[in-house]
């Protein structure tokens, strides 16, 4: 796969799992009645968005980030769990049902989309070697 191709898939990939965490911050937020401001929602976001990103870099997910098993599963677990660490540390809430709730909504978009990226890629890839073969 040529370089720049595989830089913007990189790219794509963290973008995806960036806006993930913000709508699963602005989600919860709205569903608890709390403010949408731009401070709140920074305030929601941030332990998680930092635990993307050492997840991101621990990981090396730029080099494959679509994988779901050997990138969504760990990352989700860096993300969900450093998150709630960082959460706590900043005296910011972490009530078991909160746990689940980010961990289950986590879970399936994080790892979610890298299933439907890894299906729809082996959908093209069985259609362009059937395609070949005629």
């Amino acid at each position: 796969m040529p370089k720049q191709l595989r830089t913007s898939r990189a790219v794509w990939s963290l973008v995806a799992d960036i806006v993930i965490v913000i709508v699963f911050a602005i989600i919860g937020r709205a569903s608890h009645g709390e403010a949408l401001s731009l401070g709140g929602i920074a305030t929601t976001t941030w332990p998680f968005l930092v635990a993307l990103l050492v997840g991101w870099a621990a990981l090396f997910v730029w080099r494959s980030p679509a994988r779901p098993v050997r990138i969504g599963l760990p990352l989700w677990a860096v993300t969900v769990a450093g998150g709630m660490l960082l959460r706590a540390v900043s005296g910011q809430g972490t009530a078991v049902p909160f746990i689940i709730v980010a961990s289950v909504f986590l879970l399936l978009t994080l790892v979610g989309w890298r299933v439907v990226a890894t299906l729809v890629g082996r959908r093209q890839g069985a259609r362009s070697a059937s395609e070949a073969s005629r």
